[in-house]
């Protein structure tokens, strides 16, 4: 018997950057997603998905001539086997998780990082190959191989987990001290909308830095600053000016964040201002976050959370709130008062 398994993911700063090629801050949480199975002798694998009631069967003998858009398990076998890692033997295999699925905790990412680990644990190589690695054949199955518009951070995240900076021009990653005061993750009850958030912001983020780009060839959004945005604001349309907006102040705010979680003192109150700022651009400049939510982050706040933020692509899903040992349980309430269907705590976790 085979069991392996993989964290979920939340973005503490830089939301909405890695598409642009600029860093975020994201940490892996204790809810996870399970996969388990052992071999069978007839060249198919058998997927129970448990907690949706749906069964996937693959054909081993057979080619993928068209790989339907999100079924990361074939997308999976196939660039692994591009590798050099090809699964031949058939495998009856069940999955269950506790990260709610469609709600910005990236499922979707957990279970593509989930289901290479067991592929490579199934063909006993698993020790050859480091988590970086992982991550970026996570990435290649879910992003690249659908030609989907989502960055690296997810992919990156759980398989490397803790805390960590993601340079996303680059792909290196910095672990971070994981002092972030109590966390509470709060459902919504709305179900996000990844694709379409992704797809507006990321374009509409990429012609406001083409727009400076074309006026001052040597702009580079890495060294940007405050003076920089009201410098080149005039040659941004007024559309896409909330975009520059974002694309700069949000990258102020990780880094920010990054020197502080790298280097002490941890000062969480400053941190939840930060975060609060950031949730602020994302509302109001991205346009990710529904007044249901807004509100539900507004409560929380009152009620002594030291800051809160909409988690993933926004449109719906979840929402994290920071907050001190004494006020965690007034969140949590405050939260569901205002309309959250479920809230509870989390823990950073690492992978080891």
């Amino acid at each position: 018997m085979i069991c392996v398994q993989a964290p979920a993911r939340i973005c503490f700063f830089g939301d909405h950057q890695d598409y642009l090629n600029l860093p975020v801050i994201a940490g892996t949480i204790d809810r996870k997603i399970t996969v388990e199975g052992k071999s069978n002798a007839l060249n198919q694998i058998h997927i129970q998905l448990v907690d949706i009631d749906k069964n996937i069967h693959i054909d081993l003998t057979k080619p993928f001539h068209k790989i339907s858009a999100q079924d990361y398990f074939r997308s999976v076998l196939v660039v692994l086997k591009n590798y050099g890692f090809p699964l031949a033997q058939g495998y009856t295999v069940k999955i269950s998780g506790t990260i709610p699925i469609n709600a910005g905790l990236s499922s979707s990412s957990a279970l593509v990082v989930a289901w290479i680990r067991f592929v490579l644990a199934a063909l006993k190589r698993e020790k050859e190959v480091t988590n970086e690695q992982i991550g970026r054949w996570a990435f290649e199955s879910e992003v690249t191989f659908f030609n989907q518009p989502g960055g690296l951070m997810d992919q990156y995240t759980i398989a490397q987990g803790g805390l960590l900076f993601i340079n996303t021009k680059t792909a290196k990653t910095q672990q971070l001290t994981p002092e972030l005061g109590h966390l509470i993750v709060a459902e919504s009850g709305i179900p996000k909308q990844t694709l379409e958030v992704l797809q507006n912001a990321r374009l509409y983020g990429q012609i406001a830095l083409n727009s400076v780009q074309e006026k001052v060839p040597e702009f580079d959004i890495h060294h940007a600053d405050e003076e920089s945005y009201y410098k080149y604001k005039a040659f941004v349309s007024k559309t896409y000016q909330p975009y520059w907006y974002a694309a700069i102040y949000n990258h102020l705010l990780t880094q920010q964040a990054r020197r502080m979680l790298a280097e002490g003192p941890i000062d969480l109150n400053q941190l939840g201002n930060w975060m609060n700022s950031h949730q602020e651009i994302l509302q109001n400049c991205i346009q990710n976050t529904p007044q249901k939510m807004t509100e539900q982050m507004e409560a929380a706040n009152k009620a002594g959370a030291l800051g809160s933020k909409i988690i993933g692509s926004g449109g719906g899903g979840c929402m994290v709130a920071m907050t001190s040992s004494n006020k965690k349980e007034n969140v949590i309430e405050a939260f569901l008062k205002a309309g959250a269907h479920k809230v509870y705590e989390v823990n950073l976790t690492t992978v080891e």
